[in-house]
């Protein structure tokens, strides 16, 4: 897709997306195997009869789709499809790519360098009052300030991109009207009037605990690098670096003292190999920015392994199969992936090291899977079966 869609492709996407058990990837696999959200939404009854589910894949009305299109406009937001020109390639290169990113502001900023500055909701005044000079320092050289709009370290990290009056981007795990958390309304507002608000939920959506993993592969994959200042151990702010590392991005921390529990993660992080990082000029130089760097747009950089979680990296070539050895069918494949999966996130790229199908004929057994509703997506490329 190299256009602007009309509305009606527009709202055929908004439709599919929002479907009830259409996840991310399965979406955006649905467009790819149909060629076009129309077509995939004309397949729903046929899928949904082989995938054994008695509600039949009922899309998501199109008369909502059309209100929140219509929501959005009168907020001055846009939505932006995967594909379209204005879709930034950054986030576009991660495995579980949203389909659908709504943003209040400047899209352009999307496709621009950006470094997320992110830590601890509870952080010391040292934290905030370094988050804040990184940002403002970062800001002042052209770069982009991504955040999550958190309380604490992203709070601080936003105000101080402001505060040089460069760019910051905001992203968010609820809806683009939902101001989250509440007291953050007014700094929202001012990032939407001067930076991008981003999300990939609907009008009205509450963040739930569970979409704020999702919300933390955005930040990470709309950036070069994440920086963490303070974090404490199995906070989000190491989720995202775990995922930042996975996506290729380079991972920062800042050093701290043992006898604060909110250092103990960046700590940690440290000792699997981030790169330590104290000012503004550190970050720079471990993304080897430069002022010519900072004028072109963004691109994936390469992976750093770290020592306690290295970056995947691809195995030999997988062998073809022997030439007596018929392919599995499509109901075999399933059973063998129920097999070999649990509730423990495994990664697609090792399955398809073990399994003598083709790459595209396990991808359509998984989305079969996930239709039937005993598949799970998680950031990293990474599945397991449904609980429960």
């Amino acid at each position: 897709m190299t256009r602007g869609l009309s509305e009606a492709e527009r709202l055929d996407w908004l439709q599919l997306a929002r479907t009830h058990g259409i996840g991310p990837r399965s979406c955006l696999e649905l467009v790819a195997r149909h060629g076009s959200a129309a077509a995939a939404l004309a397949a729903l009854p046929q899928l949904a009869a082989r995938a054994g589910r008695a509600d039949g894949f009922r899309a998501w009305p199109r008369p909502s789709a059309a209100a929140e299109l219509a929501g959005l406009a009168a907020r001055g937001a846009s939505l932006i499809v995967h594909g379209e020109p204005a879709y930034p390639s950054q986030l576009a290169a991660i495995g579980d790519a949203p389909p659908l990113l709504t943003v209040e502001g400047d899209p352009a900023l999307l496709s621009q360098p950006a470094i997320a500055l992110i830590g601890a909701r509870n952080a010391s005044g040292n934290g905030r009052s370094l988050a804040h000079a990184l940002a403002k320092s970062l800001a002042g050289q052209g770069l982009v300030v991504v955040s999550g709009l958190a309380r604490g370290i992203d709070t601080a990290a936003h105000e101080g991109a402001l505060a040089a009056g460069g760019a910051t981007v905001a992203v968010i795990a609820a809806g683009i009207d939902i101001a989250y958390p509440s007291e953050n309304g007014e700094l929202m507002a001012r990032i939407a009037a001067t930076g991008a608000v981003v999300t990939e939920r609907p009008l009205a959506a509450v963040p739930q605990a569970r979409h704020f993993p999702r919300r933390n592969r955005l930040i990470s994959g709309l950036s070069l690098g994440v920086v963490v200042i303070e974090a404490a151990p199995q906070s989000g702010s190491l989720i995202t670096a775990r995922l930042a590392a996975e996506q290729g991005r380079e991972v920062m921390a800042v050093p701290g003292s043992p006898l604060d529990p909110r250092h103990r993660g960046t700590n940690q992080l440290l000792r699997d190999g981030a790169t330590l990082v104290e000012t503004a000029e550190d970050i720079l130089q471990a993304l080897n920015l430069n002022a010519a760097a900072k004028a072109r747009p963004a691109v994936p950089v390469k992976a750093r392994p770290t020592a306690s979680r290295p970056t995947p990296r691809a195995g030999p070539p997988a062998a073809a199969p022997p030439a007596a050895m018929s392919m599995p069918s499509a109901s075999d494949l399933q059973s063998w992936l129920c097999e070999r999966l649990g509730p423990e996130p495994l990664l697609v790229d090792e399955l398809v090291r073990q399994c003598h199908a083709t790459g595209s004929a396990l991808q359509a057994a998984l989305l079969e899977l996930e239709l039937a509703g005993r598949l799970e997506r998680h950031p990293g490329n990474r599945v397991s079966l449904a609980c429960g």
